[in-house]
């Protein structure tokens, strides 16, 4: 059954809301955390019991971690389809994926003319994506809801082409450290998600939230919406299927996404809209926890560092 959210107005939100940290259930934190400081530079902030708190060295928390017992791994649900990791230039972006091709970790390079990304996962599933900024190259649009890109000299492209490694490496020095942590610049770019109905989602996270329709590639079952005017900062699609299920209670995978508000009162525009709708929502420590119409966690918090 899909949840008509109650029309309230045209609303946009703040244009310096992003998104914050990914909240993460894992099966084994012992070995997640030994992934996330080893193979992509992460520091761990806090260790306590079954929580770990992961981030760049001063500055954006990037993962919070919760160990449960028995968990598994589900396909055909709703939940993450890639957290987005964005760094501050190229460099960086080239020392990451210099660090995986040493460690011999599996990694899918890809081009999309405005951002240069890798792909991979981590041990237990999650998908994870690694890149920077490069709208020098080109851009994307979406028209007449078709997916499109250009080089900035009108060339067309797919925006999926592979990477040119070898170029991307050349902005490494010599003697680069590869074992360093990343920069403390690092945060989270996007959040991308699987959902079990594109309009619905759009309902949820344009209508109610208010972040700006950035594109619906009906041809490819996936929408853009950000603030400010980025790309995206949260990605929807219906690839794990139309009207997928849920997770159960003990998978493995994404407990909530964070969505950080520059102040206070920005935030709480989106919480009155949120209890005009009549959408239940939960008051944590963090922040005010609710759940999309697939059940995927999304928790309203106010900025620290986009942490």
């Amino acid at each position: 059954m899909k949840t008509q959210i109650k029309t309230l107005g045209e609303f946009s939100v703040h244009p310096a809301t992003q998104v914050g940290y990914v909240s993460l259930t894992v099966a084994d934190l012992d070995n997640q955390i030994r992934f996330y400081e080893n193979a992509l530079g992460f520091v761990l902030r806090v260790r306590e019991g079954n929580r770990a708190v992961l981030g760049a060295p001063n500055g954006a928390d990037l993962l919070h971690l919760v160990e449960e017992s028995n968990l598994k791994r589900y396909r055909g649900v709703t939940g993450l389809y890639h957290f987005a990791v964005l760094f501050p230039n190229r460099r960086e972006l080239a020392r990451a994926l210099a660090r995986l091709f040493a460690l011999k970790i599996p990694n899918a390079p890809t081009d999309h003319v405005m951002t240069k990304t890798t792909y991979l996962n981590d041990p237990e599933g999650n998908g994870i994506e690694l890149y920077c900024e490069s709208p020098e190259d080109g851009a994307w649009t979406f028209k007449d809801g078709v997916y499109e890109t250009r080089w900035a000299d009108g060339r067309w492209s797919d925006g999926r082409e592979a990477l040119d490694v070898d170029a991307l490496m050349t902005h490494l020095e010599k003697d680069e450290r590869l074992d360093a942590p990343v920069s403390s610049a690092t945060r989270m770019g996007h959040v991308h998600l699987h959902v079990r109905d594109i309009p619905e989602a759009l309902d949820f996270y344009h209508g109610l939230l208010g972040f700006d329709l950035r594109g619906y590639a009906t041809e490819f079952g996936m929408a853009f919406v950000s603030a400010g005017g980025y790309h995206h900062h949260i990605g929807l699609n219906i690839w794990q299927g139309r009207n997928a299920p849920p997770p159960p209670s003990d998978a493995v995978g994404l407990r909530c996404l964070t969505i950080a508000y520059p102040n206070l009162s920005a935030r709480a525009e989106v919480v009155a809209r949120v209890e005009a709708a009549g959408i239940p929502y939960n008051q944590t420590d963090e922040g005010i926890l609710l759940q999309d119409p697939s059940q995927n966690g999304v928790l309203l918090r106010v900025a620290n560092n986009f942490g």
